[in-house]
């Protein structure tokens, strides 16, 4: 097996019973990296302080990481003036509050024999978002439900 060192310098090919008197002599592990190698690749070190860095970086690296909320308005193809304002005003605030947000307009009975008024709602809430919001990729059908989604600009 080829050996490196704890300082990463290479000591070279030797057997499985030398490099195990290497990592006994300076009191540390001997850990395998690679072992489709050939020949295979094992280092000297402390194993436990590895394991509690890469534990340490796994944390700090899901700090930083930025959880995408999806926000859900569900609406009916004969929604009322009013009602509209009023769903509006709250995908308004989702979308400055940074979330992405989801429209599913539902057809019940026989609603989904006319698509073209889910349509025309959802060329509405288009409309009303167009300053804040973008729309991702095109509407589609799901089921009984046309749905849409928009991202903050």
């Amino acid at each position: 097996m080829r050996l490196i060192d704890v300082d990463g310098s290479q000591i070279g090919v030797v057997s499985l019973d030398k490099a195990l008197e290497e990592a006994e002599k300076k009191d540390l592990d001997l850990v395998e990296i690679a072992a489709n190698a050939s020949p295979p690749v094992c280092r000297i070190m402390n194993y436990g302080k590895f394991k509690y860095q890469q534990s340490k970086k796994d944390k700090e690296s899901k700090k930083k990481q930025h959880v995408i909320h999806i926000k859900e308005i569900r609406l009916r193809p004969t929604i009322d003036e009013h009602d509209i304002e009023f769903k509006m005003n709250h995908a308004k605030k989702f979308i400055s509050a940074g979330n992405h947000l989801k429209i599913r307009i539902l057809f019940r009975g026989r609603q989904i024999a006319h698509p073209e008024l889910g349509e025309a709602v959802l060329k509405r809430v288009q409309q009303e978002l167009e300053e804040i919001a973008k729309l991702e990729g095109m509407p589609s059908r799901e089921g009984r439900s046309l749905v849409a989604f928009f991202v903050p600009k």
